[in-house]
């Protein structure tokens, strides 16, 4: 089955950033580019890169800007994409995000992202001591202080703002501290992300920020009981995008992250200067699809070899094989089974998920349980409000024990 083109993930800056952050994993892919210092998409291959994924049958796209650091280039090169999108797209509905270190942020980005409708994933650790252990600028400087205000001003001008946070060595201390910083911010849509890379000075172990899986499982386990615990009338009150995308496993939908899903490849990566490659960990030589000035997005996506990286994900050890949880994680991210030689082939983070998910497996389940059942009170409701056999003083429909009026009735935008 052929893939569909619905979603890019393009690198403008390519890895040009004023940052310096201790563990970064793209700092040092300027070597793919040997020609110029400075990486800058021209128009010509945005133009065209907007062009090729406009122009498939799909109604609905999303565009993801990384980096390096993606506000290099400049409010007026969003602009021009946004003109592109709207230009080729001829009404469909795209999808923005910007993924940005934050110290360039200012008011006239924050009112771009406002008015361009742009989700910004903000890369901040945690608090003032986690966020700059190793989030550094160039000169070595703190930069928790520039990513902090830029939360505020972009929270304040109503941007959508979802929190990136890596989990190193260090910040894996700190679980409790971290999600009450995020709360206490505004950032209630969170992401963590562990980090495992090779030791530059000796490849054959993970570096010293790496954070092991043992320790990141009890960091999961706490932010996941702190998650749950802030639940309001059954409902999470914060997002944390790896609990929700094991609860669409659960459910039986397919799952939010690339990373619990049986195979890769589901996107593709433009770089500035228009080479293509498989996937955001993968810029590398041997992943190289093409370039958009040379061949067709879809093409690039659909190829033999995108196929093969796909599938390389599915590639997994005899042991995981025969796990219990294998339904659930499904190896994890491919690039987690290849930064430390020591794992043998595992996934870097294989006890995380281990302990995590017998930690919370029944919880989960529980959870799913809860939303099918409203799924189907919803159901008997909205058949109720069909047959004109409900009013608004009548037990509700959805089983709640409550009336109609103080139940699904006072919410008429929960049955939409």
């Amino acid at each position: 089955m052929r893939k569909p083109l619905t979603n890019i993930l393009i690198k403008p800056a390519g890895p040009d950033c004023g940052m310096a952050c201790g563990y970064c994993f793209y700092s040092g892919k300027g070597a793919l580019f040997p020609d110029t210092s400075v990486h800058r998409m021209s128009e010509a291959v945005l133009e065209e890169t907007i062009r090729q994924l406009m122009a498939g049958p799909h109604g609905e796209l999303s565009v993801s800007w990384q980096g390096g650091e993606p506000t290099l280039m400049g409010t007026a090169f969003y602009k021009k994409a946004v003109e592109f999108e709207e230009r080729f797209g001829r009404g469909k509905t795209v999808g923005n995000g910007m993924q940005t270190g934050g110290i360039l942020i200012n008011r006239e980005w924050a009112r771009l992202f406002r008015d361009y409708k742009f989700l910004v994933g903000l890369s901040i650790d945690g608090p003032e001591h986690v966020h700059d252990r190793y989030r550094r600028t160039r000169a070595g400087g703190p930069t928790w202080e520039k990513v902090r205000d830029a939360a505020h001003l972009m929270l304040d001008e109503g941007v959508a703002v979802n929190a990136l946070s890596v989990v190193n060595d260090y910040s894996v201390r700190f679980p409790e501290e971290t999600y009450g910083f995020l709360k206490q911010l505004g950032l209630s849509y969170m992401q963590f992300v562990p980090c495992v890379e090779p030791d530059p000075a000796d490849p054959s172990r993970a570096a010293h920020f790496s954070v092991s899986g043992a320790e990141f499982g009890k960091f999961l386990i706490t932010v996941f009981d702190l998650w749950r615990a802030d639940f309001a009338d059954g409902a999470p009150t914060t997002s944390v995008r790896f609990f929700e995308s094991l609860l669409f496993s659960y459910a039986g939908l397919p799952p939010s992250e690339c990373t619990l899903m049986d195979e890769c490849g589901p996107y593709v990566v433009v770089e500035h200067n228009g080479d293509v490659y498989s996937c955001d960990f993968f810029v590398e030589p041997s992943c190289r699809l093409g370039n958009v000035t040379e061949g067709r997005l879809e093409e690039m996506l659909n190829s033999p070899a995108q196929n093969d990286f796909g599938r390389r994900k599915a590639f997994l050890p005899e042991r995981c094989l025969d796990c219990r949880w294998l339904e659930r994680c499904r190896g994890g991210c491919t690039k987690d089974r290849l930064r430390d030689p020591r794992d043998g082939g595992l996934n870097h983070f294989c006890e995380a998920f281990s302990v995590f998910l017998e930690h919370a497996d029944g919880e989960f389940r529980r959870l799913v349980d809860d939303w099918r059942r409203k799924q189907e009170a919803l159901e008997r409701t909205r058949r109720a409000l069909a047959s004109g056999s409900v009013e608004r003083n009548d037990p509700c429909p959805c089983g709640s024990g409550r009336k109609y009026k103080k139940c699904c009735g006072r919410e008429p935008s929960a049955l939409a």
